[in-house]
Parts: structure tokens; sequence; C-alpha cells
């Protein structure tokens, strides 16, 4: 008898360690979507690497595990959906993680809260550009990707009025800013670093919005709870990280790819987003 209750409690054990370590595992981890859309031709495709929130942590020597991983998904556009540098962290971080990266993709860049909390925006902004980073700030371009014409645009982020252009009306700015684009027939992009401002984004014609900044809402519970406590959503946060439809309009919030051991994430591990998009009629 003695024998058995030693194995139940062995069991016991061993299934708890395992519970705690999927628990705080904060190794990078690989999250798929895949968004079929009638505006992409049959064998047309494009793969879109999503990163926010890395401020300016570091993985690996010179970023080398980050920036390995990205390039193994073989991406045709890099995303940076904010706060990839950080007021309180420097900024080496960030420079290795662009030296590494650069040259697998081009590279679309718009400014999370942190950067602006810095005070140091401007040679934030002059180090993404020494890596050839195209800087998006109420701005878009077109481009032409394996044959399929697309829109890729991006908006600063809010904070921008209270640390560099006071009395600007930011969400007027926002929808002047791509008006024009309301009848473009390509398949249109916005990069966008907060996820709680998602009724605004309805309102303009793009297909996706690729959002960061809730963190994954720091600590989930599987089949539960899909976030506990994120910014600017207090408790409970609905806009956690996922995928969010919106009629036409796809909101994929990425739960991030930072990390301190000062606030550990729980069954929320930090994530590469990597979204495909490919013709509704193959």
């Amino acid at each position: 008898m003695k024998i058995k209750k030693l194995h139940k409690m062995l069991i016991v054990l061993a299934i708890f360690i395992a519970f705690s370590f999927m628990a705080i595992y904060a190794g990078l981890t690989i999250k798929h979507y895949t968004i079929n859309t009638d505006k992409l031709l049959t064998k047309q495709s494009i793969r879109i690497v999503l990163i926010a929130d890395l401020h300016s942590h570091i993985y690996g020597d010179k970023q080398s595990e980050i920036a390995m991983k990205i390039a193994k998904q073989k991406p045709d556009i890099i995303a940076l959906a904010g706060d990839i540098a950080d007021d309180g962290t420097p900024i080496e971080g960030t420079k290795q993680f662009l030296q590494a990266i650069q040259g697998l993709a081009p590279t679309y860049y718009v400014t999370g809260n942190h950067e602006f909390w810095s005070n140091d925006i401007v040679n934030i902004r002059a180090v993404f550009r020494s890596f050839h980073v195209t800087i998006l700030a109420n701005t878009y371009e077109k481009i032409t990707v394996n044959g399929a014409d697309i829109i890729i645009a991006g908006v600063d982020d809010p904070d921008v009025v209270r640390y560099e252009k006071p009395g600007m009306d930011w969400k007027k700015e926002m929808n002047n800013s791509f008006a024009k684009l309301k009848d473009q027939p390509q398949y249109m992009v916005l990069l966008s670093h907060r996820p709680e401002l998602v009724a605004l984004y309805q309102k303009t014609p793009f297909d996706l919005v690729l959002s960061g900044h809730s963190h994954g809402g720091q600590v989930r519970i599987p089949f539960l709870l899909n976030g506990l406590l994120a910014p600017n959503q207090g408790f409970f946060p609905k806009y956690a990280g996922g995928l969010y439809q919106y009629g036409n309009m796809t909101h994929i919030v990425s739960r991030g790819v930072s990390y301190s051991p000062r606030l550990p994430r729980i069954f929320n591990p930090p994530e590469i987003v990597v979204i495909e998009l490919l013709p509704k009629h193959q």
C-alpha cells in the first residue's frame, strides 16, 4: 500500500512540475494565422511576420535566436508594431535586433508608447532608418509582393500628441491620412500599436490591422482566461491577443516578444506572429 501511495504522489508531483514549467515557459513561440481574401489572385500569397513589444529584450548572442526564428518563416514582409525600443532599457537590444533581421524582408515600423516615453524619439527613429526600416507615421506605401499589389500603412502611437505634437487631433489625423484609400482595390494592411482603439480602425478601409501593446494580458488560463491585465484595458482585457473579426476587417493582436523576470508571463510565452495571406479561390 505504501508503494502505491508513493507512486501516486510521484505522479502528482510530476504533473505539478510539468504544469508549472508550462506556466512559466518563456521561450519564443510561433503563432500562425491564415487569412483568405478575394483581393489576391490564384497562386498569389504574402507572408507577414509580426513583431511587437520587444522592449529591447535580447534573445541570444546579438539577437541570433529571434532572428533565426524569423528567418525560418521566410517572410515577405516584417511588420514591427511598436515598443520595439523601450524607455527603461538601453537601446542596444533594439539595434542588435534590427541589424540581425536586416535584409530578411522589407521591414515596416510604427511607434509604440514606450518609444515616446523615452523622450528620445528623434534618435530612435534615426536608428530604425539607419537599418533601412520604413517608418510609417500616418503614411502608407503601395508595394508589390509576389505579384500581388498591396498597401501597407501605419500610424504613430497616440502618445505622439503628448510628447511631440501638442494639439494634434490624433483621430482626425488618422482618418484624413487614409480617406483617399477608401475605393482602392488592393489588400490593405494597417499597423497600429494599440488594440483597444479597434472601433476607430473599423471606420477605416483597411482589411487587416496589426497591433501589440497588450502583452497577452500577462496571465492566461488555457480555455478559461485569455488575459488578466493589459495596458489601457485594465483587468480581463478584450483584446489580449489573437485574431478578431469585424465584418471584412481582420484584427490580429500580438502577445509580444518581451520578457521581464520582474513581471513573469503565465501561460503566455512570447510569440512571433506569422500571417499567411492567401487567395480565397485557389
